[in-house]
């Protein structure tokens, strides 16, 4: 599963780990991705979306309708 969030666009965050002696080494900060499926009444469909925590939260406050219409707007494969 790809770290991408459907919703938000959240994706992984690059940058270095620093040990006690501050040495750099490169890591990755993903998002917290989650696969979560919803009933679209609009699609008439259940719909499984890879979402962030913060997606979740997007979709609980403006509905799925809203979000998926947003979504299909911008074009993006539901």
């Amino acid at each position: 599963m790809a770290a991408h969030c459907q919703v938000t666009g959240a994706q992984p965050g690059f940058g270095h780990s620093i040990s006690h002696s501050h040495r750099r080494t490169k890591r990755r900060f993903d998002p917290n991705i989650q696969k979560k499926r919803y009933w679209v009444p609009s699609l008439r469909r259940n719909v499984t979306l890879n979402l962030s925590a913060k997606g979740i939260k997007v979709i609980d406050a403006r509905g799925i309708d809203a979000v998926v219409t947003d979504m299909i707007a911008r074009g993006e494969k539901i």
